[in-house]
C-alpha cells in the first residue's frame, strides 16, 4: 500500500527544486518546457543559430530542459510500472466512456483542440504552462497568476459541460 505524502511535504520540495533550478549549479533560470521544442528543432533541421537569433538565446537553457523533460517522463512512467503499479496504456479513459461517448476519434480531437488552445493561451500569456505554474506563481509572476486564473475557471466551466453528473441526468 502507498502512502499519500502530505501536501505541505510536496510544496517543500517543489521549493527545494525551485531553489535548485534558480542556483548557480542548477539551471541558473526558471523551470519552463516550451525552451525545448525550437532547441530541439534546431538539432533535428541543422538550423543555422546565426539565422535564427532565437536559437543562441535558447541554447543553454534548451538543452537544460530536455534533461529535465527526459527526467519527468522516465520517472513517471517507472514509477507508474513499480511503485504504484497502476501503468494502462490507454486512448479512452474510463471517464470518457462514462461522461462522453466511446470514440476514440472524438476523444483524440477534443484532447489535441484544447491542448492547443491551453498552449496558446500560455505563449500569449508569456510562457509555458509549467513555466507559468512551477516557476511563475512561485514568483509571483501577474501573468502567471492570470494564467493560472483563467486555467482554473475553464477548468470548472469544461467539467461542468462535459461530465455532467448523475444527478444532471435525472432532471
Amino acid at each position: 500500500m502507498i502512502r499519500k505524502m502530505p501536501w505541505w511535504l510536496g510544496g517543500i520540495f517543489m521549493a527545494g527544486l525551485l531553489l535548485f533550478a534558480f542556483s548557480y549549479i542548477g539551471a541558473g533560470r526558471p523551470i519552463g518546457a516550451s525552451t525545448y521544442v525550437p532547441y530541439f528543432a534546431g538539432i533535428l533541421f541543422n538550423l543555422d543559430p546565426k539565422a535564427y537569433p532565437y536559437l543562441q538565446e535558447v541554447h543553454n537553457a534548451g538543452a537544460w530542459e530536455g534533461v529535465m523533460l527526459l527526467g519527468a517522463l522516465t520517472g513517471g512512467f517507472l514509477t507508474s510500472i513499480f511503485v504504484t503499479k497502476t501503468f494502462k496504456f490507454t486512448l479512452m479513459p474510463p471517464a470518457w466512456k462514462k461522461y462522453k461517448n466511446n470514440s476514440v476519434k472524438s476523444r483524440l480531437i477534443w484532447s489535441f483542440v484544447s491542448g492547443f488552445l491551453l498552449i496558446i493561451g500560455a505563449r500569449l500569456a508569456g510562457g509555458c504552462t509549467s513555466g507559468h505554474f512551477l516557476s511563475g506563481m512561485s514568483q509571483g509572476a501577474i501573468s502567471s497568476m492570470i494564467f493560472g486564473g483563467v486555467v482554473l475557471v475553464t477548468l470548472l466551466i469544461t467539467g461542468k459541460l462535459f461530465y455532467k453528473s448523475e444527478a444532471d441526468d435525472a432532471r
